[in-house]
């Protein structure tokens, strides 16, 4: 159906460079005479709202059931301002972002908050939000938006009545409403198909590293080795019988070789510049601005990230630099290849086992004590080498397809980007296929949202009750 959208028959110039031409009957009219400012006060116990970039308004409770960050929020709740359901609440500070949305929950926002509330029965709270949580509209803010620098810029209220509005009648607002939900609906459930398909093979892969660096199969023959002994850690179990089972610490050196310099060709790593789970180094080059000391590694030492090690931000670098004090700094000493160093760490097990000593609620940490005493396998060298290779032949298949999966995910939601931009602005005309949809029961709330946007959902100010939730865990 999708494939059916056409122009309208006519169009109009808007004025508005950020709508363009829109539809010869469509109204465009300021904001002053769409909303009205809300500012009812005094209803501290309602439950408390976050507007994040990712899905506009939320529960906080909902944004935090998942996350380790904590309700910050004034005890004195008196002075946050009440939203009702299809009320519109903007941050401020972070609209040129994308933290708008129209409310379905009543509830109560930071004083930080801008809550506007439709004049007429005669506008969808829906379809304004569709059109305020569109690229187009981000940039429409950031234009109107003062202060010296991104960090201050503010939308007020007073220049957000100035920006204007497209308007389709009400019923073709209630087509359009219908037509996007509707394929929203589906372009999720593609979504969360490919991300289900992700986690299946990161869940193969993980399986894979497991049997190789626990010796339940020689991979140098395909078949289980032929004697075993009892390891005495739990998460290994089992082990060949010639093999070893070390302390961590008797196999590496633990490096804190400290600094405030950085020379033009060393490596800068800090805990974001690392994928998680695949050692990727994301940004693995060019200028860096760090305030307090730093490490020194080689290339070839292992950097774990301590902080929040669920994370599995474990990455071998191939030149030296500098990383963050958040980073233990272990080089392997000659009885262990670095590779395999890399490869036992960043396994499932060994991550579970170092984040169950972590200390800290918000922010948790592993301790090098700990970290250090931890017993890990240790064949012999050639046999060492052999894991790395079999493993690198065997995962780089299962890597480049989840690549390929995620770059799909990526297209579908630049694709859905595009389409409600589309249609919100009248570029294409949706009456007749909205009017041919079937009616269908709308989904659970929870199973709506993508995997990876209830792990990113931010709140965008830590005045609005609820500390800034990172996109995808990501240490600030």
């Amino acid at each position: 159906m999708i494939t059916k959208l056409k122009p309208y028959p006519a169009y109009k110039e808007s004025g508005m460079p950020w709508l363009g031409q829109v539809p010869e009957h469509w109204e465009v009219l300021p904001g002053r005479a769409v909303f009205r400012e809300i500012n009812d006060r005094g209803h501290p116990d309602e439950q408390m709202l976050s507007v994040t970039i990712t899905r506009g308004v939320l529960r906080q409770a909902d944004l935090l059931a998942d996350s380790s960050k904590k309700d910050s929020s004034n005890e004195d709740k008196s002075n946050y301002k009440l939203v009702q359901p299809g009320d519109l609440v903007y941050n401020k500070m972070r609209a040129w972002q994308g933290a708008v949305g129209v409310s379905a929950y009543r509830g109560i926002v930071s004083p930080a908050y801008i809550v506007q509330r439709l004049r007429s029965a005669e506008n969808l709270p829906r379809y304004m939000h569709f059109l305020l949580r569109t690229p187009l509209f981000a940039s429409e803010a950031e234009r109107w938006s003062y202060g010296i620098t991104s960090d201050q810029w503010s939308l007020r209220a007073e220049e957000f009545k100035c920006i204007y509005f497209s308007l389709p009648p009400l019923p073709e607002q209630t087509a359009i409403v219908r037509f996007l939900d509707w394929a929203e609906q589906r372009i999720r459930r593609v979504i969360r198909a490919r991300q289900r398909r992700i986690k299946l093979l990161e869940e193969y892969k993980q399986a894979l590293i497991h049997q190789a660096v626990t010796g339940s199969i020689d991979v140098r023959t395909g078949q289980p080795y032929p004697v075993y002994k009892p390891s005495g850690v739990e998460w290994l179990g089992q082990v060949p019988e010639h093999w070893e089972v070390r302390r961590l610490k008797t196999a590496v050196d633990h490096i804190n070789e400290q600094t405030s310099t950085k020379n033009d060709e060393d490596l800068y790593i800090a805990l974001e510049h690392v994928e998680s789970w695949t050692g990727r180094l994301l940004v693995p080059s060019g200028e860096a601005q760090f305030d307090s000391q730093v490490k020194r590694f080689r290339a070839g030492d292992v950097l774990f990230g301590k902080l929040r090690p669920y994370l599995a931000k474990v990455v071998r670098p191939k030149q030296s630099g500098v990383c963050v004090g958040e980073f233990f700094v272990l080089r392997a000493r000659l009885v262990v290849a670095p590779h395999y160093l890399e490869v036992v760490l960043r396994s499932a097990p060994a991550i579970d086992f170092v984040n169950s000593s972590t200390y800290g609620a918000k922010m948790p940490r592993a301790d090098w004590t700990f970290v250090g005493a931890m017993r890990f396998p240790l064949p012999p060298l050639p046999e060492q080498n052999a894991i790395v290779e079999y493993l690198d032949t065997r995962t780089t298949k299962i890597d480049a397809a989840i690549a390929a999966t995620r770059s799909e995910i990526e297209l579908l939601r630049e694709y859905r980007t595009r389409l409600i931009a589309d249609v919100v602005t009248g570029k294409v005309d949706v009456r007749e296929v909205a009017a041919q949809l079937p009616e269908e029961p709308p989904e659970e709330e929870a199973e709506s949202m993508d995997a990876d946007e209830i792990a990113g959902d931010e709140a965008t100010d830590e005045e609005a009750g609820t500390e800034t939730v990172e996109e995808e865990e990501v240490e600030p």
